[in-house]
């Protein structure tokens, strides 16, 4: 996979929390993923779709650092991962993936975004429905881990 592709999906997810959410993340070796189960309780998910590229990127999170971040962002915190929480992840997914839109369309690549979907659960899946290999990021914080995870079809 190309790096010129995935690092703004990375600078995007690095800005976004440390401007939003006053959190910073550590990045970890990227790697294939094989699976689709999550590594972390609540994920977002949002398709792209354009001229030269249709994929997807998800982003992960471990339910501390999910309920730290919304606590980070509103100020409240709630006891667990409700609906809220969903909201917040789906937006959060949203802000990163439109912050790696606009670089990429600075290099020509240019794409539509879907609405985000949120899952949550133990175990949960996350199916991005793209023929190409899977990328999976972690990212370590005091508060838990996130994990990146991004597909295009070349």
């Amino acid at each position: 996979m190309n790096a010129e592709f995935v690092n703004p999906f990375i600078t995007g997810l690095l800005n976004v929390l440390e401007t939003m959410a006053q959190t910073t993340l550590k990045p970890g070796k990227p790697k294939r993923k094989q699976s689709e189960i999550a590594k972390g309780d609540v994920s977002g998910l949002i398709g792209m779709v354009g001229p030269q590229v249709k994929g997807s990127l998800s982003i992960t999170f471990d339910e501390e650092l999910a309920l730290t971040i919304m606590e980070r962002m509103v100020g409240e915190r709630p006891d667990t991962i409700d609906g809220e929480v969903g909201d917040m992840v789906g937006e959060v997914v949203n802000m990163i993936c439109g912050n790696a839109k606009r670089d990429l369309s600075e290099r020509g690549f240019e794409f539509g975004m879907a609405t985000p979907i949120v899952v949550s659960g133990k175990q949960h899946t996350i199916s991005h429905q793209v023929d190409g290999p899977k990328l999976i990021m972690p990212f370590h914080s005091e508060e838990g881990m996130a994990h990146l995870e991004i597909c295009f079809d070349k």
